[in-house]
């Protein structure tokens, strides 16, 4: 790795260490409805929304209540959301005068906006209207990632409650996240990202004279370009923070009207983990014990920093093919090499890299360049951290839930090792919680594995893979990998934008979001009622770089059981072929 590299990844690491904490301490008294520093001017909206839909602030829920109202409220949303794009050419702001989205097209957004997916089919600026946009997929941007967090609060009161039958209320969680954290944040992103020249308005295009006249495809004469324009930074706030990773153009963070600059590239690549590594510290605040919120995090991070070396250096590194024509690969700051396909000379290598690390390790889903054209093991390595279970951080609040779900299998593994009942923040771990636990790490595994094989082997899915053996069967489980995690992210060469793709990969986000939410909050109503007892003599320390180690080795042990035989049908495989065709001597046919 050069030296820019290593920079921009310490600095990066050092600034989530910094800034996660204080804003996870905040969270935590925002859930706790403790005054903080925001109260004098975000508490008024809050009673305002609590009164208006009838809700005490003081309202709890059992477990069962709390899933009721998660699943009505999603199940609102999506139909909202659909209908919004059905019927957005009769709505306000449809400037550019587009139709309504077709059927499968709009229930797969609505599916993929609601479970925090933002899986897109679609090219933003040719599809969605600035009302759509803005009222349909940016609200969705706050309730999703606000649903999360109300999610993981629920399953964080079932440990730190004691011999308890409630876990708060999921409309009170949803209200207060959104208002005092979501909503600031946010603001100020998006004024920093408008600062860097990110677009916000409410024209429809703007229309640039060109410098040499051009020509249509049709042949006739252009003297003009048509940019579209939109409410855009407001929506990239959101939905870097919000783990959402939807774009307002079909680029993504690519676009310059997205991310023009170095400074815009670093702040909003921050913000792709800031809240989910704010939630570890959140959930140490509650639980009563820091040290307990500390130690999720350095597994999480160590994990990280494992998962971006590799994937950078595979990035910075010449193509085989190249080495073995003996092609010189100098290079510099301003002229970067290495795999340079697919990626914005304003960014290079590394930055890509790093960014489609953060980007998998968390749900989001954005990116700056274009994973499809990755090197075989810098592929890999996003799809690795999306296989993993997104608890490398992970979602804002799903994350944190995942992981904790992983800690419970790491001090069950424990326990079995030295004969003792497993403890964990002094619940005794039984097993219906074992059984929860599993149904949260398998069922995404089954989603995404059966649905890839289901794709390749029929006519509908296989047919639109752009790339034929290894590269292909990767783009395919990429996308289930992607959907069934709800991370959003693509090897763009597989034309998804089909009924096929839209009806399945929907029903993989809709497993991966409820399939892992429901069991997680039954889980912790079965905790909640449980008593808190005092560490003994044999209880096993989680807070220690012992248990920090086991945890991260469960991670990686269990990813690896369940991925590597697919894996070595994709990404391995592309890689062993590559270097295969490096090796071929030139007088046997040259490099093909």
């Amino acid at each position: 790795m050069d030296p820019h590299g290593w920079w921009v990844l310490g600095i990066q690491i050092i600034l989530l260490v910094i800034l996660a904490p204080p804003i996870g301490m905040h969270l935590a008294r925002v859930l706790e409805g403790r005054p903080h520093v925001l109260s004098p001017v975000t508490g008024g909206l809050e009673r305002l929304l609590l009164r208006a839909a009838g809700i005490a602030a003081d309202e709890e829920m059992s477990w069962m209540a709390y899933a009721g109202a998660f699943l009505s409220f999603s199940l609102v949303s999506v139909l909202v959301l659909y209908a919004m794009q059905r019927l957005q050419a009769i709505l306000p702001l449809d400037l550019a005068g587009l139709p309504g989205v077709p059927a499968h097209l709009a229930f797969n957004t609505a599916v993929s906006f609601v479970t925090n997916t933002n899986w897109q089919s679609y090219s933003g600026e040719q599809t969605m209207s600035i009302f759509t946009q803005c009222a349909g997929l940016a609200v969705q941007n706050f309730l999703s990632a606000a649903s999360g967090i109300a999610v993981a609060a629920a399953v964080i009161r079932g440990f730190a409650r004691r011999s308890a039958g409630t876990l708060g209320s999921f409309w009170v969680d949803l209200a207060r996240s959104t208002v005092h954290l979501l909503l600031p944040l946010a603001v100020v992103l998006a004024i920093a990202l408008v600062s860097q020249g990110v677009v916000q308005s409410f024209r429809g295009e703007a229309r640039v004279r060109l410098i040499e006249a051009g020509h249509t495809a049709q042949g006739a004469p252009r003297g003009e370009q048509r940019i579209p324009l939109g409410p855009v930074a407001s929506q990239i706030a959101i939905k870097q923070l919000g783990t959402n990773g939807g774009g307002y153009f079909n680029a993504n963070s690519a676009h310059p009207l997205e991310n023009p600059t170095p400074l815009a590239n670093a702040l909003e690549t921050l913000a792709i983990l800031l809240l989910p590594a704010a939630m570890c510290f959140t959930f140490g605040e509650m639980v009563r014990d820091r040290r307990q919120g500390a130690a999720i995090f350095a597994a999480m991070l160590l994990l990280l920093i494992a998962a971006a070396i590799p994937c950078i250096l595979a990035e910075q590194s010449r193509d085989p093919r190249l080495a073995a024509m003996h092609v010189a690969d100098g290079g510099s700051l301003q002229h970067p090499t290495g795999n340079m396909e697919g990626k914005e000379a304003r960014f290079g290598t590394a930055e890509t890299a790093i960014w489609a690390v953060w980007t998998s390790a968390a749900s989001n889903g954005s990116v700056n360049g274009m994973l499809d054209s990755f090197t075989p093991l810098g592929g890999l390595v996003p799809m690795v951290l999306i296989q993993l279970g997104e608890v490398v951080f992970g979602g804002v609040g799903s994350g944190l839930y995942g992981m904790l779900i992983f800690a419970l299998v790491a001090v069950f593994m424990a326990g079995l090792m030295v004969g003792r009942t497993p403890e964990y923040l002094g619940k005794k771990i039984e097993a219906f919680e074992i059984k929860m636990a599993a149904l949260v790490i398998l069922l995404p595994s089954v989603a995404v594995q059966v649905g890839a094989a289901f794709a390749v082997m029929s006519p509908a899915g296989s047919s639109s893979i752009s790339n034929p053996g290894p590269h292909g069967f990767s783009q395919v489980l990429y996308a289930f990998s992607s959907a069934a995690n709800n991370n959003g992210s693509a090897f763009a060469g597989l034309n998804a934008a089909t009924p096929f793709y839209d009806i399945a990969l929907g029903l993989a986000m809709l497993a991966g979001r409820f399939w892992v939410a429901i069991p997680a909050l039954a889980l912790a109503g079965a905790l909640v009622k449980r008593p808190r007892l005092e560490a003994g003599a044999g209880t096993l320390p989680t807070h220690t770089p012992l248990f920090v180690a086991l945890l991260a080795a469960i991670v990686v042990i269990v990813g690896a059981l369940t991925f590597f035989p697919a894996l070595a049908l994709g990404p391995i495989a592309e890689h062993l072929q590559l270097l295969s065709l490096a090796i071929t001597p030139l007088a046997a046919g040259g490099v093909r």
